[in-house]
């Protein structure tokens, strides 16, 4: 093998020239603008280890120091001793007169023999396809000079045995004796411009387009990140630039006589784009170039020769890390003129779904709401991955059946209070069309409700056992056919069976929940009727309090753990998303539940009697005050209590439901080897693939991408009127969040106030909290703020005392336990977690719904290191 080699030589491979040096030869044989130069082969760095007796002291110092890091324990700190070893022997070496007479002699054919040249470091384990080695070897800049040339290769040689490039081979799998290094040795561009060009968006993900980074003086500045660099984003086909992000481009790297250095950019072009238009496009046309020849996309380092001169190409090396791919949109608000509410919805599902729980969702409201869709508009949506309610639908219903009154009472009681000034706008359809519309099958459905209604006690005794039967049978299933029989039939029976029985409870008594409340507010005023409205339940409370009365159960030893968890290990936070595991899937919940509740000073025992003391007196003032109307009131409370249990114990068993449907998707996962890539798919695609059809795979990538973005963005607004978008909303500063208006812009509220959902006047220090999870580090006494609760933070509230919300309305879930525990509640305020920080002093006034900050957690910081350097002032003096 040669010695040296021309940059075009045909035998510039990757044996002989390395990765850059082979990808340079390709580069200038295809006539594309490389800069003139020559190889250093393979075949001279083996002459040069092999003749000075470098090969044996190299294999010597990596297995002394291998050994050495087996006796001590300490694999790799052995390595290092090596590197510096090896260097050091590479610096003593003298190159053979062969390899010094061939490499000065190519130098001399360059021109003169005395041109400013770049040596760079081409190993035969670099920019490989599936490996990229950039940065592990060295490149010297700005060389000239025989000696200085010589020098700079022997220096790139050794570059090959840093600690870092050792390390690195060995990750990779690729043993040191089979790597050999080659230098390129090419005259140095006198660049005024230079930087990186990806032939794909690399942060995109569109292949559609290419990306132009550019900076002033040498690439150097930008690959090694000195700089922030121009970026214009160009569209493939047109050459056309269609993004232009032009930086303040502080540093510049210069070529000098002895190397380079970084120098300021002159005042007059840091703030001044570094390429046109045509010459972004001029750069493209060569990527594209670049990229035709290798057949896929590559990354190419480029410099401008001079504001008059053209562009020269310095590397193209692979695009080793994949492009993102473009997200999904996910979202049901465009193009209509709406109001949508996360109210009560975001409640039970306040996560950003996962394709596979929307779809499961989707079928769910389908099954429990009469009218899914109405003039052509859903009822519900998918916003950003947020479930949401069209309460135009709704309020167009109600109106068109002449409900408008009671619906309004009932939206205000469901899904909280409107803001001043916000209206619901009705669809532009006629009375006669609704009827026509929603009539038949408003008929079909109360038939099927009153139908359910008589099947529901023994429902609910069996639908327990039904659904452990089924998830066994899901778990046992031995094949993806026969996963697929099971799904299409017994377990999407039990599901539609759980949303039918769910649907026929809601309807019991429906009109109830406004009509005792309304009777009894007027009797006795509003907070009187939330404390007669409590303790509802079988054994004197609602389901919402149950996983918390249950598990000071467990601690008493009233009930084994076994019973708890059958009972309530389907219950959590999260327990419509069909990704997240149930509290019973984890080992230690149970036990970090126990251990929250012995910091607990007084128990929920305790306060329910408090609490249904008050409740007695409350109905004793009314025989009182109103001795004919307290039987039937009674009366009345019974029948609407009876109804909330009802519904409770259904909607226990739809949350269960969703438990083995999460079985189905894990399980179809497993047999297909396609894993948890399935909750990226609706319930239709994964049946599709458990069928053996693998091609709604290609979107998951997409749908992955989405579902992480959305995640990343803050908790929607509660309400939303018109066209949404999610990322837009989240950059502004000034975003509200409760309220989102495309027809109108609403300043945030400084102020903190909302629903009074449990009475009550309240001072404490606060604790922001954004997930149950977090919520473990309350300490007792302390005021929760979050956005919104649900069953899975039930257990957290003997902790706390008092709750603000973001999200709720006077029959949230918030707002029913803080009833039951007699602890201060306001909900619905849609910016306590933004005005509000954890430390903050406030007081919460839960019969005025009113939120108020006495002191910020700085004021009270610097309220106590003064009070500490005047105590230590004091002392100073002897005062004290």
């Amino acid at each position: 093998m040669r010695l040296v080699m021309d940059l075009d030589d045909p035998a510039a491979t990757l044996e002989t020239a390395g990765g850059k040096g082979s990808a340079l030869a390709e580069l200038a044989r295809a006539g594309l603008p490389v800069p003139d130069g020559f190889h250093v082969t393979t075949a001279a760095y083996r002459e040069f280890v092999t003749s000075t007796g470098l090969g044996e002291r190299i294999a010597a110092a990596l297995a002394e120091d291998s050994a050495g890091a087996q006796d001590v324990g300490a694999q790799g700190a052995g390595a290092q001793g090596a590197g510096a070893r090896i260097r050091a022997a590479f610096g003593e070496a003298e190159l053979p007169d062969a390899v010094r007479d061939a490499v000065v002699s190519a130098y001399a054919r360059l021109g003169d023999g005395d041109r400013t040249v770049a040596v760079r470091s081409s190993a035969t384990a670099e920019d490989l396809p599936d490996l990229s080695f950039a940065g592990q070897q060295d490149t010297y800049l700005g060389i000239r000079g025989e000696a200085a040339l010589l020098r700079a290769v022997r220096d790139c040689w050794a570059s090959l045995w840093t600690d870092r490039a050792i390390a690195y081979r060995a990750r990779a799998g690729i043993a040191h004796e089979d790597v050999a290094l080659a230098v390129v040795v090419q005259e140095l561009v006198e660049a005024d411009a230079a930087g990186v060009m990806f032939t794909v968006d690399p942060l995109g993900g569109r292949a559609d387009r290419l990306v132009v980074n550019a900076a002033w003086g040498l690439g150097e500045a930008v690959v090694s990140g000195l700089v922030t660099p121009d970026t214009m984003v160009v569209e493939r086909r047109t050459l056309a630039v269609v993004e232009r992000r032009t930086a303040t481009k502080e540093v510049m790297t210069v070529r000098t006589d002895t190397g380079t250095r970084e120098e300021p950019v002159p005042a007059d072009r840091r703030e001044a784009a570094v390429l046109t238009d045509a010459e972004t496009a001029e750069l493209a046309r060569l990527g594209l170039k670049i990229e035709e020849l290798y057949d896929e996309p590559r990354d190419v380092e480029w410099a401008r020769s001079g504001p008059d001169g053209g562009f020269r190409i310095l590397q193209a090396r692979p695009v080793t890390t994949v492009a993102a791919p473009v997200p999904e949109v996910w979202n049901d608000s465009t193009g209509i003129d709406a109001l949508w509410t996360s109210a009560n919805l975001g409640e039970a599902v306040p996560d950003v779904m996962t394709p596979a729980t929307w779809s499961f969702v989707q079928r769910f409201m389908g099954d429990v709401m009469v009218a899914a869709r109405l003039e052509g508009r859903p009822m519900y949506g998918n916003i950003g991955g947020r479930l949401y309610m069209n309460l135009s639908v709704t309020a167009s219903l109600a109106a068109a059946f002449g409900q408008s009154r009671k619906f309004a009472e009932a939206n205000e009681l469901v899904f909280g209070r409107l803001p001043e000034g916000v209206t619901i706008p009705l669809l532009p359809a006629s009375r006669l069309r609704v009827w026509r519309e929603t009539v038949g099958e408003a008929a079909g459905v109360v038939r099927r409700i009153r139908a359910n209604g008589k099947k529901l006690p023994g429902f609910l005794a069996e639908a327990p056992g039904r659904c452990t039967e089924l998830r066994a049978e899901v778990s046992a299933a031995p094949s993806a056919e026969a996963l697929l029989t099971l799904w299409q039939g017994a377990v999407s029976d039990h599901f539609r069976l759980c949303c039918h029985m769910l649907q026929a409870a809601t309807r019991q008594d429906g009109d109830s929940l406004v009509t005792v409340r309304a009777a009894l507010r007027g009797l006795v005023g509003e907070e009187q009727a939330d404390l007669m409205t409590t303790g509802l339940g079988d054994e004197g409370q609602l389901a919402s309090m149950g996983p918390l009365l249950g598990l000071e159960r467990l601690a008493r030893g009233e009930i084994d753990r076994e019973a708890y968890t059958g009972t309530y290990g389907h219950r959590g936070p999260h327990e419509f998303e069909v990704s997240a595991p149930r509290p019973a899937e984890d080992p230690q919940w149970l036990d970090r539940q126990l251990a929250a509740l012995g910091t607990v000073e007084e128990d929920a025992g305790v306060r329910l009697e408090r609490q249904g003391r008050a409740r007695e007196a409350a109905w004793e003032r009314l025989a009182a005050d109103h001795p004919r109307r307290v039987r039937r009131m009674r009366g009345a409370v019974d029948r609407w209590a009876a109804s909330a249990r009802l519904r409770e114990a259904a909607r226990t068993e739809v949350a269960r439901v969703f438990w083995l449907l999460r079985d189905v998707v894990l399980r179809a996962g497993q047999l297909t080897g396609h894993g948890e890539d399935l909750f990226f798919l609706p319930a239709e695609e994964i049946l599709t693939v458990l069928g053996g059809d693998e091609a709604p795979l290609a979107a998951v990538p997409a749908r992955r991408a989405a579902y992480e973005l959305y995640r990343s963005l803050p908790t929607y607004p509660t309400l939303i009127r018109g066209e949404f978008d999610p990322q837009v909303w989240a950059a502004d500063p000034d975003r509200r969040a409760d309220l989102y208006d495309a027809q109108r812009v609403v300043p945030p509220s400084d102020t903190v106030s909302g629903s009074p959902a449990s009475g009550g006047v309240v001072e404490g220090v606060a604790r922001v909290v954004a997930t149950v999870e977090e919520g473990e580090v309350l300490r007792p006494g302390e005021i929760l703020v979050t956005t919104v609760t649900n069953i899975g933070w039930t257990p957290l509230f003997t902790r706390i005392s008092a709750i603000v919300t973001d999200v709720g309305a006077n029959l949230s879930h918030a707002s029913i336990v803080a009833r039951e525990l007699g602890i201060p509640a306001v909900v619905g305020c849609g910016n306590a977690t933004t005005r509000i920080r954890t430390g903050d002093r406030i007081r919460v006034d839960g019969g005025r719904g009113t939120v108020e900050v006495l002191g910020t957690k700085e004021t009270k910081e610097t309220e106590e290191a003064g009070a500490n350097g005047a105590t230590k002032a004091t002392e100073a003096t002897g005062a004290v």
